[in-house]
């Protein structure tokens, strides 16, 4: 394996700027380009797939050359969310920074390292020798969108790799640690309408604020009726519904009741959660509040990602632990994904088997100084390679 390849590949990736800012139209692009390029060298048949502008999908199929076997498919994304205040880092954010055995800058962890494990993880499995079956390495853009990059490949993945995919390893950043299971989002928006007044005159109006401060009220106890059915997840931890945005009225015209205001709630689910039930219990949570004060709402499902819960004796799942095992020499150690990742969409739109595990902290996505243990890096590669060489050799089949 080539371990200094590794770290030059992810240094190189995050020094390629791929902050989605619609303002100024700046995507993925650069670092696709990294990745197709790192691909072509090899010799890899690629194929690019523009999903939005500046926004490509970066797809190749690794045949093996040791006969019929199955297909296994790693997964990451080339999107990094924004650096945020500059004077919050004490490093340049895409400078790739390598001091005291860390690679430092947006996106080491989330997910660029994951990304250069996983193109160079194939790569060794490849000048190996022959293997059975084949590899799809698909890195694509949005994940921290709208995941328009999966969503596009989930819509369309047959024609892309000229067949069937058994398995999915998604790269992401999870300490060490195997995800099978994966929570569920519900993105919501609630669109309330009263009644505009003078603000000297509130009893004229129908205020859209203090009905949206009663639902926020009314969502905790809808929270808790959710935790309290459904208990504590053993790897997800328990259900939530958080208000996360709240816009009404114009800050040049404070003496002004609005007519209208938005709240957004980030529900977050476990398995066991009905989203349809649970999305026309908020509604009604709302409803009881808004309809006794003249205020109308409507709920408007921005997104709906569903839970993952992969079982723990699928054939990839199997590969991953086994291969966590082989390599460190300590068991593996099974956990869930906080939030939704491509695999989450993999699995609602394509059907997908896929498990989450990969290079970086699990908790240090979207912070200034975000960093990557170079140790982390090459032990996720190595044991990359010893996962696909047990999932295509039939290991846990």
């Amino acid at each position: 394996m080539d371990d200094e390849g590794v770290v030059e590949l992810t240094r190189e990736l995050v020094r390629a700027r791929s902050v989605h800012d619609p303002a100024v139209g700046a995507g993925e692009a650069a670092a696709a380009a990294v990745v197709e390029q790192q691909m072509r060298t090899w010799g890899w048949p690629v194929t690019v797939v523009e999903v939005a502008p500046g926004r490509p999908n970066v797809i190749a199929v690794v045949e093996g050359g040791g006969g019929p076997g199955p297909t296994l498919m790693f997964e990451g994304h080339t999107d990094v969310v924004t650096e945020g205040d500059l004077a919050s880092w004490s490093v340049d954010p895409f400078g790739a920074e390598l001091r005291d055995g860390r690679i430092w800058g947006r996106g080491s962890a989330d997910m660029k390292s994951g990304v250069a494990a996983m193109l160079h993880a194939v790569r060794a499995l490849q000048q190996a020798g022959p293997f059975p079956g084949r590899v799809v390495v698909a890195v694509l853009v949005d994940e921290e969108g709208l995941m328009l990059g999966a969503k596009h490949f989930a819509a369309s993945w047959r024609s892309l790799v000229g067949g069937e995919i058994d398995g999915v390893i998604v790269c992401e950043p999870e300490g060490g640690e195997v995800c099978a299971v994966a929570k569920g989002a519900i993105r919501l928006r609630l669109e309330l309408t009263g009644a505009m007044a003078h603000g000297a005159m509130p009893q004229h109006a129908r205020n859209p604020i203090t009905v949206a401060a009663e639902i926020v009220g009314a969502l905790a106890a809808v929270e808790a009726g959710l935790q309290s059915r459904y208990g504590t997840h053993e790897h997800l931890g328990p259900a939530y519904v958080t208000p996360t945005v709240l816009v009404a009225g114009d800050t040049d015209q404070i003496n002004v009741i609005p007519a209208r205001a938005t709240l957004c709630l980030d529900v977050r689910t476990v398995p066991e959660v009905d989203h349809q039930a649970l999305v026309r219990e908020v509604a009604a949570a709302a409803r009881g509040v808004a309809e006794p004060a003249g205020v109308g709402v409507a709920v408007v499902v921005v997104d709906d990602r569903p839970p993952v819960d992969t079982a723990r004796d699928h054939p990839v799942v199997v590969a991953v632990a086994a291969a966590h095992e082989a390599v460190t020499g300590s068991p593996a150690t099974y956990g869930g994904v906080p939030g939704a990742t491509d695999g989450t969409i993999l699995a609602r739109d394509a059907g997908l088997a896929t498990v989450v595990y990969g290079p970086g902290g699990k908790w240090i996505a979207h912070q200034a100084d975000e960093f990557v243990a170079v140790a982390d890096v090459l032990l996720a590669t190595r044991v990359y390679v010893e996962a696909a060489r047990r999932f295509l050799n039939g290991a846990g089949r």
